[in-house]
């Protein structure tokens, strides 16, 4: 009996274990050169869409940078140059220091009114001489009621109130976003104050450049974690800049 069991035993028939198949050697890919800027971290700058887009090209050309890149008639807003391996983000001009502040990009150009009229925690290591105009208080001389508190219509409601304080003169400000030459026209201000570079609005409208708040000008500002961490990747960009 015990023969038979074992005899039963040994010609049981056992499920068969699959065999692995042969494990693959995966050659790697050398990266492409667009594969490295994915990868890579990249300085990056954040630029106003305008008129100061084909000084900037100008001025980065000399390291490197195709002007094709910043210039280009596109809706793209983050541009990467392959060439030197600077990204680049179109923004409204009120944003640039925004995205400079959190982080988001390391360097930015924007204009000195946007950095007065506001506070940033940012460094400005250079003015770039670009963009210059006026920031002025207009209006027609003969417009304001005597007795009457100056009405004043901007969009620099803080630039506005501490130029008048510092003359210790007291104002009414009054908010406006665009077309603020129509405000004397229509009496709802008696001036304004805004921003001047020719001064062929003013005068096709009747208005003069009666008082000179200061000058403005693009400048770069700099995340001050960005500046200390890719110095030496930001200094050559500050020389270029500098014209």
């Amino acid at each position: 009996m015990t023969k038979a069991k074992s005899k039963s035993a040994a010609t049981r028939s056992f499920p068969k274990v699959a065999k692995k198949p042969p494990t693959k050697v995966v050659r790697s890919v050398k990266p492409t050169q667009s594969m490295k800027l994915i990868t890579a971290d990249p300085v990056v700058i954040a630029i106003p869409k305008g008129r100061v887009l084909s000084q900037l090209a100008k001025r980065l050309a000399p390291i490197g940078v195709d002007p094709k890149v910043l210039l280009s008639d596109d809706r793209t807003l983050v541009r990467d140059d392959p060439h030197t391996g600077l990204r680049f983000l179109l923004l409204k001009p009120d944003d640039v220091p925004t995205y400079v502040e959190y982080g988001a990009a390391d360097l930015g150009i924007v204009g000195r009114d946007i950095l007065l009229e506001r506070e940033y925690d940012l460094y400005a290591p250079l003015d770039l001489g670009i963009g210059i105009c006026r920031m002025m208080v207009c209006g027609k001389p003969e417009q304001r009621a005597p007795g009457r508190t100056l009405r004043v219509a901007t969009k620099f409601t803080n630039i506005a109130s501490r130029y008048f304080l510092a003359k210790g003169e007291q104002v009414d400000l009054v908010y406006v976003q665009g077309s603020v030459e129509l405000a004397p026209l229509t009496g709802l201000a008696d001036v304004i104050v805004d921003l001047v570079e020719s001064g062929e609005t003013l005068r096709q409208n009747g208005l003069s450049e009666l008082e000179l708040i200061c000058s403005i000008s693009s400048v770069v500002v700099a995340n001050r974690a960005a500046l200390k961490l890719k110095r030496a990747r930001i200094a050559p960009l500050l020389e270029a800049l500098r014209g």
